[in-house]
């Protein structure tokens, strides 16, 4: 027999409908709580970092280190036999590490890479595209350029055409940005009148023009990986006038906007470095110094933009002795106005956008932006990533299986 319910008029229902539905939203602060085992999702790309897997005792020494977003990646490591220092006398073996996702530690993948003399040096270039996904190129100069393409974390490779193979509208998931040279793609840059940009595909390997260039001067120079905030930059000049500029996609390389960071002279210098940070994009402007001691890598300029780029206030000007002076990699930017540049001798530390900075006391080192944050080699073989400029995890790679470096 079904029992009768009594039934509440139709605005006393929805209401208690509504009430049902806030609770459980007032008891957790507006978001459903992480199952076990989960971290929180923080947004844009400013979260803490992923914690990487150990490689203390891989061989020899990470000549180049690349990692994706989900804490995956590669680093090609050179382990050296013999005397280098004297001509012809020793050899180096090029390993290919990989990292898995997930993984406590680093594994060695086969290498496609071949022996060098103890005294050539690296010259390979390692592209990480994607979880599993790498190119590794060799060769220029005196020896033909030749690549090599693995899908599957290193457990094998294969040959790769450098040449491109058509064009692209965007730049998808995963891959990265070279130039080539426009009319002669086997051309050294040095030695090309106009390069073009192109798009190194993560599904193959491959090289494809992107349809869309920048709209810079002959010789545009992108950065290879995507910004946290999913824009990609590429330094040059620009062309009406000849003065140092960038241009920024914000939807993946299908159209490009310009501007122009107010150098401090209006002659192009090297290149201009942009790196996106939790509350602001820096522009690190590399060029010759006018007077003081020459340094290596000199930074000319520092500029900040609170507007994704759109426009720039140069919040730093370097002078013939006040320091930073030099600049390696890029930037670390932070929350409120915090940037760390690493110099030639000594780390620098800002507190108010880049307008005053007091010297670090923990030394130096090249900072370089990968697809799990900002990666830099705190001391031999200790590496630190950090995806805000503050929070930052630390791991160990290609010690040789020395335990006396340690991580804290």
């Amino acid at each position: 027999m079904r029992v009768p319910v009594s039934r509440a008029p139709a605005p006393l229902r929805a209401l208690v409908a509504l009430l049902l539905a806030w609770l459980p939203a007032a008891c957790t602060g507006g978001a459903e709580p992480p199952r076990a085992g989960e971290k929180p999702v923080e947004e844009g790309g400013f979260g803490a970092p992923p914690e990487i897997g150990d490689g203390a005792g891989l061989p020899g020494w990470a000549a180049d280190v690349g990692l994706t977003a989900d804490g995956s990646g590669f680093a090609l490591l050179a382990e050296c036999v013999g005397d280098p220092a004297r001509r012809g006398n020793g050899f180096c073996r090029q390993h290919i590490a990989v990292l898995d996702r997930g993984a406590e530690r680093w594994r060695l993948g086969t290498s496609p890479l071949p022996e060098l003399r103890g005294d050539a040096g690296v010259s390979a270039r390692l592209r990480v595209l994607g979880p599993g996904r790498a190119l590794v190129e060799d060769g220029g100069g005196e020896e033909p350029p030749r690549g090599w393409f693995t899908a599957d974390g290193a457990r094998s490779w294969r040959s790769v055409d450098r040449r491109a193979a058509g064009r692209i509208p965007e730049i998808p998931e995963g891959a990265a940005l070279t130039t080539e040279c426009a009319a002669d793609p086997g051309r050294v840059a040095e030695l090309c009148e106009r390069e073009r940009l192109v798009v190194v595909s993560p599904r193959d390997g491959r090289r494809r023009v992107l349809v869309t260039q920048p709209p810079l001067g002959a010789h545009p120079r992108p950065a290879d990986v995507v910004e946290p905030d999913g824009s990609w930059w590429v330094s040059g000049v620009e062309p009406r006038t000849g003065r140092a500029a960038v241009a920024v996609s914000r939807d993946a390389g299908r159209s490009w906007s310009l501007s122009r960071p107010p150098s401090p002279t209006g002659a192009p210098g090297r290149y201009i470095s942009v790196v996106v940070g939790p509350d602001a994009v820096y522009a690190a402007e590399l060029g010759e110094l006018k007077g003081g001691e020459p340094v290596k890598n000199p930074l000319r300029a520092l500029h900040r933009s609170r507007d994704g780029g759109r426009t720039w206030q140069r919040v730093w000007t370097t002078g013939a002795e006040a320091e930073p002076r030099s600049l390696l990699g890029v930037p670390v930017p932070g929350p409120d106005g915090r940037v760390e540049l690493g110099a030639e001798l000594s780390g620098y530390l800002s507190l108010d956008g880049g307008r005053t900075f007091r010297e670090l006391d923990d030394g130096t080192s090249y900072v370089r932006r990968t697809g799990a944050g900002l990666l830099r080699e705190d001391a031999r073989c200790r590496y630190e990533l950090t995806r805000d400029g503050v929070r930052w995890s630390a791991f160990l790679l290609a010690c040789g299986g020395d335990a006396s470096v340690g991580v804290p």
